[in-house]
This record gives structure tokens, sequence and C-alpha cells, in this order.
């Protein structure tokens, strides 16, 4: 290790040394702050260092901090799930349960030391698994490999938490905080607010709502914080500090953006607990009871896992000729239109639960289609006429496993 190398890893350690330093700070300065109307100013401005400080260990600075080695692996498959839990939980054996790939397991933690991707096949769909290694108490101030855990699982489209049914409701709580801590929102919402940067002219706060757990006077002082002086405001909900400076930092540190990923908690190991206590927590919100060692429900938490990522089944269809169901097309909700293998003219429809105009479905293969768009047809749920096809415009509003042929001029 050359002189320049040496020097920017203790520049890193350094860095992280104060980032942890000052969070610990403000932590317990908020800790010691009774929480009342009087004091809700306050708390908002620590709120927003908080935020501050946390994005600022997620993402040093250039020319701080060691390059450092992630867990390369390419996203493949309709979707990507990440399995995320503390050691010796079950993560590999559910992975070499539900997938054709063999993790190693053992009787000791840290078995798994880097991320081993597997594929679940279900109802024609490729679902990359990715068995990530156990995280410990602090991953998210780099502890334990734990910040390229936790990067890792940010580009997942559904996190799986794994938990041990024998153990209390404390290991849910940890993760909870560790990946919050590290802008990973589960099962949760963005924000009604937006933000937009101006040059000149002050900050503009415009609401819709009436707010009732800030004021504006938090929201300027909040703004400020971040060095912005100059830009629109518009909030259309009652929001709080905290979604605030959940929010910002995402504009101040572009790469730290903050991910809202839809989760799921599983317990495992469940016959070793009472039929008591498995009955409670399958009544739990988000949450599926399995048992890796006695393959008990793992049928349906795959069934879980398809309902949480929304994906849909779309068929081709050629003139003339019927779509093929036996290969389907997955996709995840949001998904548009892909160009087939075939003429243009002949397009599969890739459609999400959402309505989409035809416009859209143009647009979303070539931006030159829509100007050539001659006219459509369209076999499904939009189809005034189903199960026959009806010729259709620009303006028409597809729907779910609709088919659309595209013809140009």
């Amino acid at each position: 290790m050359g002189i320049v190398e040496k020097i920017k890893e203790i520049e890193g350690e350094y860095h992280l040394w104060r980032c942890c330093l000052l969070i610990q700070l403000v932590t317990e300065e908020m800790a010691r702050t009774q929480k009342n109307k009087a004091t809700e100013y306050h708390l908002g401005l620590l709120k927003a260092k908080l935020a501050r400080y946390r994005a600022q260990l997620l993402e040093p600075t250039s020319k701080s901090g060691s390059s450092g080695t992630g867990f390369d692996v390419q996203k493949a498959g309709d979707a990507r799930v990440a399995l995320i839990g503390f050691p010796s939980v079950g993560k590999s054996t559910l992975l070499s349960k539900c997938t054709n790939t063999v993790s190693e397991t053992a009787a000791y933690e840290f078995t798994t030391l880097t991320a081993i991707p597997g594929v679940i096949e279900y109802q024609g769909a490729r679902i990359q698994l990715l068995d990530l290694p156990g995280i410990v108490e602090g991953a998210s101030q780099g502890r334990g490999r734990g910040r390229q855990v936790v990067a890792t699982a940010k580009t997942a489209d559904l996190i799986l938490v794994m938990l041990d049914a024998t153990k209390s409701e404390e290991q849910r709580r940890l993760l909870e905080i560790e990946l919050d801590a590290v802008g990973i929102r589960l099962n949760k919402r963005k924000p009604d607010v937006v933000f937009k940067r101006r040059t000149t002219g002050g900050i503009t706060l415009t609401t819709t709502v009436k707010l009732t757990k800030t004021d504006e006077k938090t929201i300027r002082t909040i703004l400020a914080s971040y060095k912005l002086h100059n830009c629109d405001v518009m909030i259309r909900e009652d929001v709080d500090t905290g979604f605030l400076t959940s929010k910002l930092p995402g504009l101040i540190f572009p790469v730290g953006t903050r991910k809202y990923i839809p989760c799921l908690y599983v317990y495992n190991k469940i016959d070793a607990i009472s039929l008591e206590m498995v009955d409670k927590l399958a009544r739990s919100e988000n949450t599926v009871v399995i048992s890796c060692e006695m393959n008990l429900n793992l049928d349906y938490l795959v069934e879980r896992v398809w309902e949480s990522l929304g994906l849909v089944k779309v068929y081709t269809k050629k003139r003339g000729e019927r779509p093929d169901l036996s290969d389907p097309v997955c996709l995840r909700k949001g998904a548009t239109i892909e160009v087939c293998p075939i003429p243009i003219k002949y397009v599969r429809c890739i459609l999400e639960g959402m309505l989409t105009s035809a416009q859209d479905v143009c647009l979303g293969i070539h931006k030159s289609l829509a100007t050539n768009f001659r006219y459509a047809l369209v076999w499904g749920r939009s189809s005034k006429f189903s199960p026959h096809a009806q010729k259709v415009s620009l303006n028409h509003q597809v729907q779910d496993e609709d088919v659309v042929s595209i013809f140009t001029k």
C-alpha cells in the first residue's frame, strides 16, 4: 500500500469516526429533550442535523474513504428479492429450499460471507433471490461489512427480513433501525412533498392541507440548515419534521436518496414454539411464518413474494396466430411496452395494474412510433368487444393482461 492509499484510508476512518460521533451526540440530545409543543421546533432542528450526518456517513466525499469492495451481483430475472437478517436465522437454508442453488449452512454464525444469488421460478417468472451475509447491530455504521450488505439491499424490489421465532421482538426492531439509518424505508410510501431548486426568489412554501405536526417557521429553518435559501416547496399532506428530514438528504446528496421498498417479515423455526405463538405471529401484518427445517409454509411464502412484487403476466401474439401461453412475459409493476423480437407492428403489451394510454405504449417502445402511429388493435379487459379486438387510437387506455398490436404508417 502506497502513501497516497494510506492517507486516503486514514481520512476515510476519520470521516467515519466523526460522523458516528456527531450522530451519537445528536441522538443523546434528542433523548434528553422532552417532547411537547414548546420543544417541537428544537427537535425539528435536531432531526435535520441527524438526517444530514447520516447522509454524510453513507455518502462520504470523493477525496476521503477507501475504495473498498462490494458485492458484485448482476441483477437478473424479472425481479430481485434480498434476504436480510442476523446470523444463523436460516437465510441460506431458505435459499437452498426455494431455489436450485446450494448455499453453505453450518451450526456457527457468519457461514455466508458474500452475496449468493438463486432463482425462484414461479408462474413463468424468474425471481432472483439474494442470500446476503448476516448483519450485526451497528451495521449502518460499517460494522461487519454492514454497509455493503444494506447497499446491495437497496437494489432489491422486495426485502425479506428473516427472523428467529424463538427470540424476542427486539431483533425486528434492531433490524428496522439499521435499515432506516441507511435510508431504506420498509412498507412506507413517499411523502407527498415536492422540492424544486431556484437561483433567486427566496423560499416559497405552499400547502394544500393544514399542518398540525409542524409549522412554517420550523420548515424554513430546516431548509436553511441544508443551505436551501431559494426553492419552491409544495406540501400536499400533513407531514411532520421526520418526513421533511428524510426527503431533503435525497435532494442534497442525490446518490443517497431514500428508497421505499416493500418488505415481508419471515419468522423461521416455528416448529420450536407453541401453536399460540405461531398464531399470534401469523396474524401480524406483512408477516409469514415458516420452518425451513420441516418445509412448512414455504409454498405460501413464494405466493406472498409474488403478490408483494406485483408481477403481471403478458402474452405475445402474432397476426393470425394465438398468443403463446407457454412463454409469458413477466415484468414488475410500473413497466411499459417492450419491443418484440418480431417486426415492430406486432408488439407485445407489457402492462401494469394501473391504466396506461396507447400513447404511453408507443413512447415506451420508441419516440418515433407515436409520430408514425396509424392505429392499434387491443384484446383484453379494455376492449369494448372482448373477447374480440377493438381498433383504438392513441388516447385509448389499456389495462392489465391486454394484448396490443400497433400498426404504423
